[in-house]
């Protein structure tokens, strides 16, 4: 990793390119809509409202809980303000016949992984049907630590924000918000938690996202024992962010 101590980030100037990135991909592959599973966090609500600036009425929301999510009402209310289609499934039943079937004994930590599987598949078997995409809602620094499921939240066909860091996501998301009305603390500077553990981001790593982040753009961190877990995570999490081995 390069060090750079002067990094900038310009989120207006990001956003535009991300939009003009977009509607080249909508053009260039005749993408004629969207689906995005929609958690209530800022990272889908920040590529709900790029969808909804580019496809306009053709972005489709799932909100898949698994059984009960106490924060369902941010999903529901944020694609009613940001104005786009959107419908909930209930996925703990097929979680449920995974994890509960005898024959087939499923332990942790490949059980906090089903329900993020259960969902891609759902929002998959959603965009074939209409014959549009899937769109990621994953960012970098999720993936420069491995923190996403392989074939699960990971499984898109393209993804506007892969390549912008957690604070960058807020960046962008806080500008969208304010041109849709959303209110920015409760949906974009909400605390990330990955709805599995029942903790949040930070607490199961150990170190602030802010950190990370700054880890990711400039290679410094001044404390060599939170360095030296990153680099650990990033190294493990290696074979997820390579397209499979093919012999």
């Amino acid at each position: 990793m390069m060090e750079n101590k002067e990094y900038t980030f310009d989120a207006q100037a990001v956003l535009n390119e991300i939009l003009a990135q977009m509607a080249k991909y909508k053009t260039d592959t005749a993408c004629k809509g969207v689906v995005l599973g929609m958690s209530g966090g800022k990272d889908s609500t920040t590529v709900a409202m790029l969808a909804k600036k580019v496809f306009g009425d053709d972005v489709f929301a799932l909100l898949l809980p698994n059984g009960v999510q106490k924060d369902i009402s941010d999903s529901e209310s944020a694609a009613q303000i940001i104005g786009v289609r959107y419908a909930t499934v209930n996925i703990g039943p097929a979680v449920e016949a995974v994890l509960k079937n005898p024959a087939l004994p499923v332990e942790k930590p490949a059980a906090l992984n089903v329900p993020p599987r259960v969902r891609m598949l759902t929002l998959y078997a959603a965009a074939q049907t209409r014959g549009w995409r899937v769109v990621g809602t994953g960012n970098l620094s999720e993936a420069y630590t491995g923190w996403f499921t392989k074939y699960g939240d990971g499984g898109y066909d393209f993804n506007p924000i892969g390549n912008l860091t957690k604070t960058e996501v807020v960046a962008i998301g806080s500008l969208l918000a304010r041109e849709f009305n959303l209110d920015v603390k409760r949906y974009i500077d909400k605390l990330p938690a990955d709805g599995l553990t029942d903790k949040s981001d930070e607490e199961n790593f150990g170190f602030t996202y802010a950190t990370l982040d700054n880890y990711i753009r400039t290679g410094l961190c001044e404390d060599k024992r939170i360095r030296d877990k990153i680099d650990a995570m990033h190294a493990a999490s290696q074979h997820k962010r390579e397209m499979p081995t093919v012999f």
